[in-house]
């Protein structure tokens, strides 16, 4: 039965200390260690400020201790008492509050808990689906309460910023049209508008380039979008972007606006310095040198090309490679002569995976090669191998022969999996990057041109010759912002001319009249003086998850889905009934 006068909170469990010696408190939350000393019974009384020690002495109230004997871990508790000094010895240094402690006068169990399918602490080994299907228990970890406060930090923090800058948070729909812009829509049957469909949107492009139509000039929203796509680590059916759209600009201002809110973000959420202007790689020099459009920087490992001396050998795996047309390029991964044959399995495997036929490699020991590929080649051509790839001893040579495109995938995901098995990217550094000059097109599998961003992008005036003539080598004013190898989000300059937003749509095959049905709006409005502009959508979780050096996003999303778009909490996407299929006019076959 709930007692008739409830107590009144007076401080969190976090915020007590010597100052408050003597006072009355009342303190309210969930037990987080329980240890019964015989005479006194000792409580970790935890809130999501933090943690209070709870002493009960039966000479100070019979009736308080024993209830605390009742008490087990995560019960919900409300305790008055008088605040006092730890004993000599007993201080916690670890705590805050570790000078202190309360002794409890009153006891009121607010709620009990039945026994927890995990302990409520950091650094436990446990698997995805059950950390999701008991969400609120996980969150109850000050691990994770950590991170939900360092990304409520980091976008109020961008709040802040954007409005200094005089940018207007304008929300826009979520109930829209669906078009064509990368992935698959997630659609959504309209009941008063039978056989129709709205989509929910996968990124509020079409809105905010409609607001600066409007002469908004300067916008911004935190925005759900929502992909129905493959996940994986870093992707999830709904995420959160910061959005952001300005007119009147060009590549270079959007450059400088978002340098200066990460180099605020950074110094306000975690005191950490960033140096500005970021560094700048095409996106060909991107491709060429790293094997990725998103490089991780903080190491080197560079790509090296040794397709010519790789057709002077008699390896065929090579020489068949050259011949159709492909390459052989390698990495010298500097210092991985150390790693174990097993180490070097997972490699092999990693690049199977990905589409290659396995990996050849040499380690380079006191003036010889340790390989067992190393029959296929003469003493000068390891010597030249060595020599092209600044091999030196105790470094680890590893080549791929394939199409280009293949051994590019490969040698970037190799790079990737060295830099963390050799510890070269280091803990703690932010290394940003700008890749730049994306191509506008990129041929799909059906051989047919799709664009590479979306199609609202601006090509490069000088380019826009070629548009017709060779549409694989336009380049786009588009430029993605990378950390530590990570994409945080993707920008543009926009087409604002009605003329050339149509070449480009005609040129993805897109005819008149489905031009008409599915941007018809936006077409329109592009005839009513719509100004030069352009933006970029960083995505939240991507940024936090980045700030906290953690691996995935669902570590920074409340409620995330698994990598199969499912929660396990609220068992979702699930079966619904006859009546709500009927009145959306729906038929399941």
């Amino acid at each position: 039965m709930l007692d008739k006068v409830p107590l009144k909170r007076t401080h969190s469990c976090g915020e007590l200390n010597k100052k408050h010696l003597g006072k009355q408190v009342v303190l309210m939350g969930w037990v987080n260690v329980r240890r019964d000393h015989g005479g006194l019974i000792f409580l970790d009384l935890r809130d999501r400020a933090g943690i209070t020690q709870v002493v009960f002495n039966p000479e100070i109230s019979r009736e308080t201790h024993q209830k605390a004997a009742q008490i087990r871990n995560e019960y919900v508790i409300a305790v008055r008492g008088k605040v006092t000094e730890r004993p000599p010895g007993t201080v916690n240094p670890n705590l805050s509050t570790g000078q202190i402690e309360v002794l409890a006068e009153e006891l009121r169990i607010l709620n009990q808990a039945k026994d927890l399918p995990f302990e409520i602490s950091d650094n436990l080994e446990l698997g995805e689906e059950i950390r999701l299907r008991y969400r609120y228990l996980d969150l109850r970890r000050p691990e994770m309460r950590k991170k939900l406060i360092l990304r409520h930090r980091t976008a109020k923090a961008a709040r802040d910023f954007l409005d200094k800058e005089g940018f207007l948070e304008i929300e826009t729909p979520f109930l829209t049209k669906s078009t064509p812009e990368g992935a698959r829509d997630y659609l959504i049957p309209s009941r008063v508008n039978p056989g129709k469909f709205y989509a929910l949107p996968q990124s509020p492009q079409l809105f905010k380039q409609l607001l600066m139509v409007a002469g908004m000039e300067k916008y911004f929203q935190i925005v759900k979008c929502f992909r129905d796509e493959d996940l994986r680590a870093d992707r999830q059916p709904e995420h959160t972007q910061i959005d952001l759209e300005m007119s009147f600009v060009e590549p270079e201002d959007i450059f400088s606006l978002i340098e200066s809110l990460m180099v605020h973000l950074f110094k306000s959420v975690l005191n950490v310095e960033l140096k500005i202007p970021f560094p700048r790689l095409s996106y060909r020099e991107a491709l060429k040198t790293y094997g990725t459009d998103k490089p991780d920087i903080r190491f080197g490992l560079g790509i090296v090309d040794i397709s010519d001396l790789a057709s002077r050998t008699n390896f065929k795996i090579f020489t068949s490679a050259l011949q159709k047309g492909g390459k052989v390029q390698g990495i010298n991964a500097k210092g991985g002569g150390k790693l174990s044959k097993r180490d070097i399995d997972d490699l092999e495997k990693l690049a199977i995976s990905h589409g290659g036929k396995g990996v050849a490699w040499f380690k380079v020991a006191e003036g010889d090669m340790e390989s067992p590929f190393r029959k296929f080649f003469k003493e000068e051509e390891l010597k030249e191998l060595a020599k092209r790839m600044e091999g030196e001893r105790e470094d680890l040579l590893l080549l791929v022969a394939d199409k280009d495109e293949v051994v590019t995938e490969i040698l970037g995901e190799l790079r990737l999996e060295l830099g963390r098995k050799l510890g070269l990217a280091e803990k703690g550094k932010y290394q940003f990057l700008w890749v730049v000059d994306f191509p506008l097109l990129q041929l799909g599998d059906e051989g047919r041109w799709e664009a590479a961003h979306h199609p609202f992008c601006m090509p490069y005036e000088e380019d826009i010759p070629l548009l017709e003539k060779e549409p694989g080598r336009v380049r786009a004013k588009t430029y993605d912002l990378v950390l530590n190898g990570r994409e945080l989000g993707t920008g543009s300059i926009r087409i604002h001319l009605r003329q050339l937003q149509e070449r480009i749509l005609k040129i993805l095959g897109i005819a008149t009249e489905e031009m008409n049905s599915k941007f018809g709006f936006f077409l329109q409005a592009l005839d009513y003086g719509a100004p030069p502009h352009g933006g970029i959508a960083l995505g939240l979780d991507r940024l936090v998850t980045g700030m906290g050096g953690w691996e995935s996003i669902r570590e920074v999303i409340a409620f995330p889905k698994t990598q199969k778009a499912i929660c396990p909490l609220t068992e979702s996407p699930s079966s619904v009934n006859a009546k709500q299929l009927k009145e959306l006019h729906i038929t399941i076959s």
